[in-house]
């Protein structure tokens, strides 16, 4: 091997160790910086929340501290918990109810032409209507105080399911469609072999928008519903601290509201990632 060629041999690997180590370091730095900088953003915020208040002097009645919210979130806790409790209870039969609607609906329409034509269009209705407007007449014609508020929430939760899920469905690749024909696949075949795990991904995104909006849909009906009681949401929790003007206990049920969205999509996002990561394009990490 001639000097030259050696040197350029050294000077490509000295390149290639180069990209390596930028590769690395991008890597360290969004792991590390995926946690770190909403944390730093919401030390921020809250930094100069507290300082705002602190330097005008604003009364609690006004706008309350973060450290008297925290304060009173941990005085109420006993009543805020359980209320937390009544609401993740609404929330999550709403999904589970919304998920198995919403898939089965969705299998029916990719079965059945006729079946979406005649039903998608109403699906639709559901889902451009404010819950907010329908909630009121909900629960005149519901006596079951539990089963209209679960209603509410499923009417929110239950489109992007059966939307995601029904393109996923019909996204299949078609070259793979006709294979499974040409081996002569049943149509249960070709559901639970290729549309099933094609749909897979469309699902799960699905599932990540309903879990916050059927959170969101339960606390609407609460507010509308506004009836008390142990067995009462922090919705309602939140409108009894507006009559009494105990504005640090309204942002502490507000702040347990968002937590608990925050949570639910995490643990929906993490779902997403163990079902997909070994073999879809989006969960699976390159090397390069």
């Amino acid at each position: 091997m001639s000097v030259t060629a050696a040197s350029d041999v050294r000077e490509e690997g000295a390149t290639v160790d180069a990209d390596e180590l930028r590769r690395r370091q991008r890597q360290r730095f969004e792991k590390v910086g995926r946690w770190l900088l909403p944390v730093i953003m919401l030390s921020a915020t809250l930094w100069a929340w507290d300082r705002v208040v602190t330097v005008n002097e604003i009364p609690p009645y006004i706008l309350p501290g973060p450290g008297l919210v925290g304060e009173t979130l941990v005085q109420d806790w006993g009543t805020l918990s359980g209320s937390l409790l009544v609401t993740v209870q609404i929330t999550l039969m709403a999904l589970t109810v919304a998920v198995i609607g919403g898939v089965g609906l969705a299998i029916l329409f990719t079965q059945s032409r006729i079946v979406e034509m005649s039903f998608f269009p109403y699906a639709v209705i559901l889902q451009v209507t404010p819950v907010v407007a329908i909630a009121p007449l909900i629960f005149i014609y519901v006596d079951n105080r539990m089963v209209g508020l679960l209603l509410c929430a499923w009417i929110v939760a239950f489109f992007p399911v059966l939307s995601n899920t029904t393109l996923g469905l019909n996204s299949a690749d078609h070259n793979l469609r006709d294979l499974f024909r040409i081996y002569g696949a049943t149509r249960w075949q070709r559901l639970r072999y290729l549309q099933l795990p094609s749909a897979l991904p469309y699902f799960l995104g699905g599932l990540r928008i309903a879990g916050g909006l059927a959170l969101i849909g339960a606390v609407v009906a609460e507010f509308v519903a506004g009836t008390g009681g142990r067995a009462s949401g922090l919705a309602f929790r939140i409108q009894e601290a507006g009559y009494q003007l105990n504005i640090p206990r309204m942002f502490a049920g507000l702040a347990l509201i968002a937590a608990t969205g925050v949570v639910i999509y995490a643990l929906l996002s993490l779902l997403s990632y163990l079902l997909l990561r070994k073999w879809h394009e989006s969960a699976i990490k390159r090397e390069g």
